[in-house]
């Protein structure tokens, strides 16, 4: 087996020479090393069962955890003795649609499992929705050589075939960016399949105790994950050295959830803070049965990344699962009101894109009872990072900088990940964060310097945007208790001290961004970078669609399989639809009545068709993509497979918009200060059921509506879901949501590209792999099959595809 992983690298890396100078042209282009895979169980399903008593909002109201327990207990029983299950304390019920998810992790001999996660889902008028996700890495790594193999295969067949007259160089570039993916993808994650059991056959180990052992699963897994080749080697020689070095300290836990140990390590070689591990077991697919391993879980952050790890606890160390964290009621008044006026700020507002799309206008702090009440600038002591030293931690901090309880924002120039003491624009006393914007062409050496004289500008512009993301998510009902980003939650539920570090102008690279999400009551962190594609250079915290983009990482990352599991969007299609709700959403955002084609990162990159294959578009010669497009050379990446679910939702969104038309606004209207929420020309009026209970609001138009199927859908959806799961919980959203008065209109605009109910892929693999086949049918309930799917109205002049016809560089990007 591993004699083909050798041949195929080898075959790729000779090949890639030919081609290397166009994909990686410029030196500043950050290569983010990142692994991601893990256990698939075909026999895991998603699934709905109506059930008649499980109504939030009706005359017949049981306990949906009840309701919940009873339902897992169903489908375990025939699992094996010894094996139960727990409900996870993130679980919570949804005060938008009244749905109450439960999630449940499985337990083996009181200790939990990595990989078997559970959703159900209890609320009028679904019933249950119940999802699970949970082959190997050397399996993984074959399947990959496999599929490089036959991209080098076809290449020399195009290359040496008789007759075909098609210059080599053409070859090359139609099929660099597929096996440019693939080489990475190998690179990353298969380097170091072999050196577990090369160590231990060399008795590299030597382990007496739980710590030791630890210290050697980790350290393995070090050696996977660091992206310097020489502390890998330096590990992987004298393993002792560094084993040795680290501390180890055992966790104490007052309550026996678990039974297995627990440590947290220092001075872990590569890692930027303490390690966390704990013993649990992780289910491992064989030929006809499941079995249970005992793994290390480690979460290790990284300068770049930020892993959730499971490596078998006995020798050889493999790692069996990692999971990269980071993404290329009303309230009343605090106790001690706000001293200071309301902040304003000169920044570009909601709704404007970039510096090409609108001027700078002076906005307010918002003040929304309900997502931010007391403001942007205001959070408890107790819970800011800046009063760590203070022997009094009573009462609020008001603040006059980028500080706040949604958002830390700030430069970020040194790109380390020491932030709180870093610099912050200071408005004073009059919370006037006024600065102009007037960037000039210099010398490329005085670029950066000329850039950096605009960092007031970028830090508020970035606190400014994220706290704006942040109030529209919490009021479509990514709030507290869905795991939501906040430094104090109000006593509403939810683990707080999270708030959003937000680096601008960060330091350690160019012409990029990306997001770390940890679980829930763990901060989240978003670095956005200068882009050195025009002079003067472009500042990515200007442009509203990629900090959206990368905040929107966050929310699918919590709201998909619950805000205490960040691994559910790891790698192939479901770590594709993370990037893809980003795209979608700020997309829809920047939106307004009259349609256009919209570029994702166009100003940043200076590209007028941005950094993805093709713009969004309802005409399929601009963009033709469909589920099949994922067939295609250079789509295994989770950002090609994004722009295809993205692309996909665009057109299922203006389906509903020409049914329900156009909200010029996406933010609800604001409340009132008892926390009631007025219907305005935004949502239906107020529907009630028979026994007088108000049933949750729905939007009136098309582009909200399809903003709260969306993040509704992310709630349902299982662990790891494939296109199919994240559509049917958009439609099982709807369902909950109007009745499944939509129905039909999504199934068509889902089958438009696609995805229609007989949609197939065959053969999938981790990454993103198999084939797929198109299904342009609706469900009989619609239409016939025969019935034409009505076409979206044509747009003009046509792009070609990408690398085709243009001189410029085809960019890969990584966030």
């Amino acid at each position: 087996m591993m004699r083909r992983l050798l041949v195929a690298s080898v075959v790729a890396a000779g090949l890639a020479g030919a081609f290397a100078h166009n994909t990686h042209s410029d030196s500043n282009q950050l290569r983010r090393k990142t692994l991601g895979f893990g256990p698939s169980h075909p026999h895991a399903t998603y699934r709905t069962t109506p059930t008649a008593a499980t109504s939030s909002f009706g005359a017949i109201r049981e306990d949906p955890t009840e309701v919940a327990r009873r339902f897992i207990t169903d489908i375990t029983k025939d699992t094996a003795i010894g094996s139960t299950f727990a409900i996870r304390k993130d679980s919570y019920t949804d005060k938008n649609t009244g749905i109450t998810h439960v999630f449940a992790r499985q337990m083996a001999s009181f200790s939990p499992t990595v990989t078997r996660s559970s959703g159900v889902h209890p609320g009028d008028p679904l019933g249950l929705l119940a999802g699970e996700r949970d082959d190997l890495h050397t399996e993984y790594c074959q399947k990959l050589a496999d599929e490089m193999e036959s991209r080098v295969q076809r290449i020399q067949e195009r290359l040496f075939a008789q007759g075909e007259q098609v210059p080599m160089q053409q070859v090359m570039h139609e099929e660099q960016q597929g096996l440019d993916t693939l080489r990475d993808i190998h690179e990353w994650n298969c380097a170091h399949v072999e050196t577990p059991f090369k160590m231990t056959a060399e008795g590299k180990f030597s382990a007496s105790s739980e710590e030791a052992f630890s210290g050697q699963a980790l350290l393995q897994f070090m050696i996977a994950a660091t992206p310097n080749s020489g502390l890998a080697e330096s590990m992987m020689k004298s393993p002792s050295d560094y084993i040795n070095k680290m501390q180890f300290t055992f966790v104490h836990e007052l309550t026996g959830e678990s039974v297995t140990p627990a440590f947290v390590i220092d001075n872990v070689p590569d890692a930027v803070s303490p390690v966390k591990a704990r013993m649990v077991y992780i289910q491992v697919p064989g030929d006809n049965s499941n079995s249970l391993e005992a793994v290390w879980r480690f979460e290790v952050e990284m300068q770049d990344n930020w892993y959730e790890a499971a490596v078998t606890v006995m020798e050889p160390h493999r790692i069996v699962s990692v999971v990269d964290w980071a993404s290329d009621s009303p309230i009343p008044a605090p106790k001690e009101p706000k001293t200071l006026p309301p902040a304003t700020y000169n920044v570009f507002g909601w709704g404007v894109n970039d510096p090409t799309t609108g001027n700078l206008t002076i906005e307010h702090e918002n003040f929304d009872h309900l997502a931010s009440p007391v403001g942007w600038h205001s959070l408890r002591a107790y819970n800011d990072p800046a009063t760590v030293k203070s022997k009094s931690k009573d009462g609020w901090s008001n603040t006059t900088t980028t500080w706040g309880n949604n958002v830390f924002a700030h430069e970020n120039w040194e790109g380390r990940n020491a932030w709180v003491e870093n610099y912050r624009p200071d408005a004073g006393k009059n919370m006037t964060f006024h600065y102009a914007y007037d960037p000039q062409p210099t010398d490329k050496t005085e670029a950066m310097d000329e850039a950096k004289k605009f960092i007031d500008v970028a830090v508020t512009q970035l606190f400014y945007t994220g706290n704006m993301i942040h109030d529209l998510y919490y009021r479509y009902g990514f709030d507290e208790v869905a795991g939501n980003f906040q430094q104090h939650n109000f006593g509403r539920g939810g683990e707080e001290g999270d708030a959003v570090i937000m680096n601008a102008q960060d330091g350690s690279g160019f012409n990029n961004a990306n997001f770390m999400t940890p679980p829930d009551g763990q901060n989240g962190r978003c670095r956005m970078y200068l882009w050195n594609t025009a002079n003067p250079y472009r500042d990515g915290d200007l442009e509203a669609g990629i900090v959206i983009h990368e905040y929107s990482h966050g929310l699918s990352t919590r709201l998909t399989g619950g805000p205490a599991n960040s691994g559910c969007l790891g790698w192939g299609e479901s770590g594709g639809m993370g990037e893809g709700w980003g795209d979608f959403l700020a997309t829809t955002i920047r939106s307004n009545s009259t349609y256009s084609d919209y570029a994702m990162g166009a100003w940043a990159a200076n590209r007028d068709t941005g950094i993805r294959n093709y713009v969004y578009s309802l005409n399929e010669t601009i963009n033709p993509s469909t589920y099949k497009t994922l067939d295609k050379p250079g789509y295994w990446g989770v950002h090609a497979i994004g722009e295809v679910w993205a692309e996909i939702l665009w057109v299922v969104s203006n389906r509903l918009i020409a049914k329900h038309g156009f909200s010029d606004s996406l933010y609800p209207p604001y409340p009132s200060d008892d926390g009631a929420v007025p219907e305005g020309n935004f949502y239906r009026p107020q529907e009630f059921t028979a026994s007088g209970v108000k049933k949750p609001l729905i939007p009136k138009h098309g582009n909200s509506l399809m903003f709260q199927l969306v993040l509704n859908g992310m709630k349902l959806q299982p662990c790891r879901p494939s296109f199919f799961d994240a559509r049917d919980a958009i439609i099982a959203a709807d369902q909950a949501l109007t009745n499944g008065e939509n129905f039909c209109d999504l199934w068509e605009g889902f089958a438009a590209r696609g995805l229609g109910p007989d949609a197939r892929v065959d053969g999938r693999t981790p990454w993103g792999g198999g084939v797929r086949t198109d299904d342009h049918s609706v469900p009989k309930t619609c239409k016939s099959a025969e019935d034409p799917i009505p076409e979206p109205e044509p747009e003009p002049t046509p792009t070609p595809d990408p690398g085709e016809g243009d001189d410029d560089d085809d960019f890969p990007w990584f966030w």
